[in-house]
């Protein structure tokens, strides 16, 4: 079901086949992302993902948003870190035009010079957009002090600083340095015929080649060490992150992690939201979650409360990252978030969006495709004992974080007392 090819340029095309599916998902992946800015172009990945779609040599802007529309289809893309995506999902009968509309806003863009100028605005406006959701803007701040002086704690949209200065030269200059055939993954998955789909794509791409040298990825770093962040804001929360270093994408115990998130504050049932809200009525919002990059990541603790509550929310926080130090998982507990894991994983796979995913980023971080059996098994293979060796390795308090906003002043949360 899982076909590849590698084109003589370096581009990759992998497909996944299922027949009993309508439509098909096929997503233009860039292993490039903000991770490769610098301080003085941050936000240009982001920004040359909204630019793709105002315009090529062949089709306006309203072209392109009628010619999608008129497939009944989808047509999107996203920044991250480490990977941008342009992408559409249509019926499978219409893979010849939609590869020949995507393939064109990727690939002959022309970045008319009013249209810059309007989009700079919008995304200034994003901007602003998520500086005034305080829920938003809480992540964002706190991945900027937890990789603090490296491009992993850049912004993905950048700054208004930044995308104010940015010119139509260094626009085009950078996509030439970065959009590099041996970083493009095109993925397609759905009702797909893999041979159909190379040669839909071969034309394309074949007469692509690398332009310039593209700024070196800047190397793997710890986080700086513990570190408290106030940020005073007229809310009538205060929100709150606290987080820690995590592992890495292709790390061995990364099943491990993602029960051990389950676990403390994964979903309705696990540890955060059954002490915070549902015993104590604390917040209406608590959870925990990983992100993980290629050779680093992190696990945040999110809840949002009154200020008078705050310090008891984190205290608790810290009392059941502690609990997994020292007492085994019950293997009742352990099952169960096993199961939802399994359960997430299995569902994802009647969408031909997420297969699609799945295949890129299998691509991006692993070099390899990855049976969805090898990650039930890695996830069967976890025991108690693991989650509670890999807890005392991550909650050691040295990359302790804990970024608070809202009604800060006179709030008592002194490093001395964040301990797990």
């Amino acid at each position: 079901m899982i076909n590849s090819t590698l084109l003589p340029n370096g581009v990759r095309l992998i497909s996944q086949r299922a027949e009993h599916m309508h439509t098909v998902s096929i997503g233009i992946w860039v292993a490039n992302g903000t991770r490769h800015e610098s301080t003085d172009n941050n936000g240009i990945a982001h920004f040359i993902e909204h630019l793709l779609f105002k315009g090529t040599k062949r089709r306006t802007a309203r072209q392109i948003s009628h010619e999608i529309d008129s497939m009944g289809g989808i047509l999107n893309a996203f920044t991250g870190h480490e990977y941008v995506c342009y992408y559409a999902k249509v019926l499978a009968s219409f893979l010849p035009r939609v590869t020949d509309l995507l393939t064109d806003i990727f690939l002959h863009s022309n970045f008319p010079a009013d249209e810059i100028e309007r989009e700079r605005k919008v995304i200034l406006q994003e901007i602003k957009m998520r500086d005034d959701a305080p829920e938003e803007c809480i992540h964002d701040r706190f991945h900027q002090s937890f990789w603090k002086g490296h491009p992993l704690g850049l912004s993905v949209l950048g700054s208004e600083e930044t995308i104010s200065r940015l010119s139509r030269n260094d626009i085009v200059t950078y996509k030439q340095d970065h959009y590099r055939p041996e970083d493009i993954i095109i993925s397609a998955a759905g009702n797909v015929n893999h041979a159909e789909l190379v040669t839909l794509m071969e034309a394309a791409f074949s007469g692509i080649s690398s332009h310039g040298v593209p700024a070196a990825t800047a190397g793997a770093v710890s986080p700086p060490g513990r570190g408290i962040n106030l940020i005073e804001r007229d809310l009538e929360q205060s929100l709150i992150c606290l987080g820690t270093r995590a592992l890495p994408q292709n790390h061995p115990d990364r099943y491990a992690l993602f029960l051990l998130n389950t676990i403390l504050g994964g979903g309705m049932s696990s540890r955060l939201f059954e002490e915070v809200r549902e015993k104590k009525g604390l917040a209406y919002s608590v959870y925990s979650y990983v992100i993980a990059h290629a050779d680093s990541g992190s696990l945040v603790v999110y809840a949002g409360t009154e200020q008078k509550h705050c310090r008891e929310v984190i205290d608790i926080a810290l009392r059941e990252m502690g609990r997994l130090k020292r007492e085994a998982v019950p293997a009742d507990e352990l099952d169960s978030a096993r199961e939802q894991l399994k359960g997430k994983i299995l569902m994802s796979l009647e969408s031909t969006d997420s297969l699609m995913t799945r295949l890129a980023r299998n691509e991006i971080y692993l070099q390899r495709y990855q049976p969805v059996e090898e990650v039930l098994a890695g996830f069967d293979a976890v025991g108690a004992d693991d989650i509670m060796t890999l807890a005392s390795e991550l909650f050691d308090g040295s990359k302790l974080n804990l970024e608070v906003m809202g009604k800060v002043a006179g709030l008592d949360v002194t490093g001395d007392r964040l301990v797990f």
